[in-house]
């Protein structure tokens, strides 16, 4: 099973549980698509777009519950991004954890792939 990233707030995912769907942050929604990371990708992309946040929570979502509405494609560092053509549905996540702000930097589970 292959599992995607998804950094949001707390309030974020809240109204997306209420909803039953994650329709996407505001970046998302400028770039009709939501962004998603794979687990090479997640720290950095927390360091880059969400640095000093606090009231953070990173989702895992499993990949093959998403659509065809999934679609890899180049972005940072010419790397190849999830990005999820659509509302993200709640059913597709795994898991929900806080991410932390710790002496500046995310802190990340231990279990989290590198």
């Amino acid at each position: 099973m292959k599992i995607l990233y998804k950094i949001m707030t707390q309030a974020q995912w809240s109204n997306a549980k209420a909803h039953g769907v994650f329709a996407g942050s505001d970046i998302d929604v400028k770039d009709g698509f939501i962004h998603l990371s794979a687990a090479h990708q997640v720290r950095a992309t927390a360091a880059k777009h969400f640095s000093n946040q606090r009231d953070l929570v990173l989702l895992f979502i499993e990949e093959e519950k998403l659509s065809a509405g999934l679609k890899w494609e180049v972005s940072r560092g010419d790397d190849l991004f999830p990005h999820y053509y659509g509302q993200l549905p709640i059913n597709s996540i795994m898991k929900v954890v806080d991410l932390p702000l710790l002496d500046g930097a995310h802190h990340f589970p231990e279990d989290l792939p590198q």
